[in-house]
């Protein structure tokens, strides 16, 4: 399956949310550089920003974590229901026509919900319900969007799948 990566931003900004998160890397500075790192034009972080983005993050991972198709596109439909009032088509910056899903005159958490929901959207669609998942290795809570080619990637990185291969050789080995 080919994705077009042009797509992807919505959907990796929620992965990244969520994992800030699950990293306990949570902070207004590491917020605003993620933000900026995602075309936020001036992400300022309050207080308030980060808790209602904190909260939003949890509600983000509702659709990872789902147990089938069904769950995440309830999970992602409540999110849209939540974080997108208008969709629109537009051309900027020398880029070819695109969605998006907020005006620029919205506040910075209500981009951010509108992007990360139409995003996971997009990508659903993409993905036909699937590719997203919580990282398989017991000792990580991260998140991933998997877009390799097989579609069967179970963690969220090698260094997650390397340490739970070892752990289970280790158990094998002990057994017998």
């Amino acid at each position: 399956m080919q994705f077009n990566h042009d797509n992807m931003h919505g959907v990796r900004l929620a992965e990244s949310l969520v994992n800030m998160l699950a990293d306990g890397m949570w902070g207004s500075d590491p917020l605003e550089d993620l933000l900026a790192s995602h075309l936020f034009r001036s992400p300022r972080v309050t207080a308030t920003n980060q808790e209602q983005l904190r909260a939003w993050a949890a509600r983000l991972r509702t659709v990872f974590a789902a147990e089938d198709q069904e769950g995440r596109c309830a999970a992602v439909n409540a999110l849209l229901a939540e974080g997108v009032r208008r969709v629109f088509l537009t051309t900027h910056d020398h880029m070819l026509p695109h969605l998006h899903f907020a005006d620029a005159n919205e506040t910075l958490v209500e981009r951010v919900r509108a992007v990360t929901a139409g995003g996971l959207a997009i990508f659903m669609t993409e993905a036909a319900g699937e590719r997203l998942g919580v990282c398989a290795w017991r000792d990580c809570k991260r998140v991933f969007a998997d877009t390799s080619r097989g579609g069967n990637r179970a963690y969220c990185s090698a260094r997650c799948g390397n340490a739970d291969a070892v752990r289970r050789y280790r158990g094998r080995a002990r057994s017998g």
